[in-house]
């Protein structure tokens, strides 16, 4: 019989090795505060309004309220409420909680919602068809001046690979950009497949030499905002110093940007953030930005502007009103027009009314 008392002792002898698994996850809180409640009683089932888009875990998402149901074999006594992922990863794994808040602030928790869901592409959405009673709704202390808020609370499961990394470290990177003297070194097959106009530019049948494209100048674009375009291409998302207070003209500039190489949903972001900034002293510059790169939500948000009787003569004293002009002098007809229902009564829409358009 084998002599086991060695092999045991060097069995004891062997180093202790140990592994953590590490589960990483974003939290976001929104409040989606829903206004003139009582003018959307009736609007039709299967009509939703939505909340401006939020950030979780490298993804883009929004609310949608339909507040006669969404489904037209269900019944109309109750509201229903989802999450819609806009756009991010594939199969998102996400906790996520929707309640609606009382006038206080605190959460009436007999119609929270919690649930465990994989979101496995963008437009997908998860929620409750029967969230809350409309009849229970109108009779509660969650109705505030006419006003109600739902707040969603999600957590985003993400793994432990990051895209972002590779971005920072420069593994693996096939070419360089230079940006007013600035490097900037990225992955060609990653490019192509966020941008048909860098595929064009790095994967075209007229690419003949390969050298030629491991350094490319780009002219006309700042390079804090070529870096921001690079980040979002990596992530689905802004960089920290662009996510919340950056100024409009940022913001514009980064628009432009998206626009040159057709990232679609950095172009969306851009303008729903810009038709919160429109001015007197803006709104021209706005709509000239809008006829330019097509941006019809911000389109539709500068001629509502325009049309107030409060604020036309306010902004015809502009510089930026004389470059409309002499600019886009076809959406000057357009203008006039809706100045003309405006203030002959037969509109009474206000710039707060129009619906959000969200890219499918």
């Amino acid at each position: 019989m084998a002599d086991l008392s060695a092999s045991s002792a060097g069995w004891r002898r062997l180093p202790k090795t140990s592994s953590v698994s590490l589960t990483e996850a974003a939290t976001a809180t929104h409040e989606f505060r829903v206004t003139s409640y009582s003018l959307l009683d009736g609007v039709g089932v299967g009509q939703h309004v939505s909340s401006s888009i939020f950030s979780a875990g490298g993804c883009h998402w929004i609310i949608r309220f339909y507040p006669d149901g969404c489904k037209e074999n269900g019944s109309a006594a109750w509201s229903s409420v989802f999450l819609h992922l806009l756009w991010g990863a594939t199969d998102v794994r996400v906790m996520y909680g929707l309640g609606i808040l009382q006038k206080d602030g605190t959460e009436v928790w007999p119609v929270t919602q919690t649930a465990t869901e994989i979101f496995e592409a963008p437009s997908d959405s998860r929620g409750y068809p029967d969230f809350v009673a409309k009849s229970w709704l109108k009779h509660s202390s969650c109705l505030d001046g006419d006003c109600l808020t739902i707040r969603c609370v999600l957590t985003v499961i993400k793994g432990s690979h990051h895209l972002e990394d590779m971005l920072k470290n420069g593994e693996g990177t096939d070419v360089a950009f230079s940006v007013d003297g600035q490097v900037f070194r990225a992955h060609r097959c990653l490019l192509a497949a966020r941008s048909p106009v860098f595929k064009a530019e790095l994967f075209g049948p007229t690419i003949t030499n390969e050298c030629a494209i491991r350094r490319i100048q780009i002219d006309d674009m700042e390079p804090s905002v070529f870096e921001a375009l690079l980040h979002f291409i990596y992530t689905d998302s802004l960089p920290d110093n662009h996510k919340d207070g950056e100024d409009a003209a940022t913001t514009r500039r980064l628009l432009v940007a998206a626009h040159r190489y057709r990232v679609d949903m950095l172009k969306f972001i851009c303008e729903t953030k810009l038709t919160e900034t429109v001015d007197v002293s803006s709104v021209a510059t706005m709509l000239i930005l809008a006829e330019q790169h097509g941006c019809p939500q911000l389109r539709r948000v500068c001629i509502a502007f325009l049309a107030s009787p409060e604020m036309l003569g306010a902004v015809m004293k502009t510089v930026g009103f004389k470059r409309l002009v002499a600019t886009c002098p076809s959406v000057m007809e357009q203008i006039l027009e809706k100045v003309s229902c405006v203030w002959g009564g037969e509109d009474h829409t206000s710039i707060s009314s129009w619906s959000e358009t969200v890219p499918k």
